[in-house]
């Protein structure tokens, strides 16, 4: 499996940051599932400067951003023949760098939404999709890993844009046992009363809002979900987004993904349907 990696500087200019966090709660994870990581220049040559990947793991230098080393990636992500298509991309944000929002960098979350990737932009979402591609694999469950499945301590937030509510409603149908293990649900206004209306149907109280409904996106409910996220009250959004269309509440979308990214040690984003898909089989097996 190849994953494309990069991260800003925030995120590797110590033996503290982000980046390392990662590589110190997943190297077993990393070695185990023989990830091979695409690493754009300065992220790669802060790894090596701290050595913390194990000596199988093979990890290959891209070009610095500025040359083009995170355009490449996209590139990747969308595939260029057999040896150079990336399964996914690592790319720990730090939502006050300017280049955090430059097109390459938005151009590979999209890349990766459209062709059903992951996209992992926090630290615990990097985490959370080594524990998941472990228990497919068929690996004892990682302890360590613990945290980010202690479901009845978590509130699970549920967003699709209008043309990936169906994708959404027949996710969480699919899905529903794992998805009521959370101790709250929250989602924006239309999303959330068609989530409640199935769960009623699937036996759910019907006295009792299966998800907890904010706003709709335009009128600010993504900025109230963030608003969670920042509290430490909302642990996991699975977020579908729509990447073909212009949106008038872009800023608000951006607003939630900035939130997440802030807290990126505690909060998984997930964004495109068939990833979705892979973490609920993967946590229902892992219980």
């Amino acid at each position: 499996m190849r994953l494309g990696l990069a991260a800003n500087r925030l995120h590797h200019h110590d033996g503290n940051a982000a980046l390392f966090r990662w590589l110190r709660a997943c190297h077993a994870g990393i070695a185990e599932l023989e990830l091979s990581l695409h690493a754009v220049g300065r992220t790669f040559d802060a790894i090596q400067h701290y050595g913390l990947l194990q000596a199988t793991t093979q990890l290959t230098r891209y070009p610095n951003g500025r040359e083009g080393g995170l355009m490449k990636l996209v590139a990747e992500v969308v595939g260029m023949g057999p040896e150079r298509t990336l399964d996914g991309a690592i790319y720990l944000i730090d939502p006050v760098d300017p280049s955090s929002i430059f097109p390459e960098a938005i151009a590979l979350k999209r890349q990766c939404v459209i062709h059903g990737k992951p996209f992992l932009s926090t630290v615990a979402s990097a985490r959370d999709w080594v524990e998941v591609e472990r228990v497919h694999a068929g690996w004892t469950a990682d302890p360590g890993a613990d945290d980010l499945h202690a479901f009845g301590h978590q509130t699970l937030a549920l967003i699709a844009h209008d043309a990936m509510k169906p994708a959404m409603l027949a996710f969480a149908a699919e899905h529903f046992d794992v998805l009521s293990r959370f101790a709250s649900r929250i989602g924006t206004g239309t999303t959330g009363q068609r989530l409640n209306e199935l769960a009623w149907s699937r036996g759910w109280p019907v006295d009792q809002p299966w998800v907890t409904r904010y706003q709709s996106g335009p009128l600010g409910g993504d900025a109230q979900i963030a608003d969670q996220v920042l509290e430490g009250r909302c642990q996991r959004a699975i977020f579908f987004e729509d990447p073909h269309v212009a949106r008038q509440h872009e800023a608000d979308i951006q607003l939630l993904e900035r939130a997440v990214t802030t807290v990126t040690d505690r909060a998984v984003c997930i964004t495109a349907p068939t990833v979705a898909t892979r973490w609920a089989i993967a946590a229902a097996q892992r219980r």
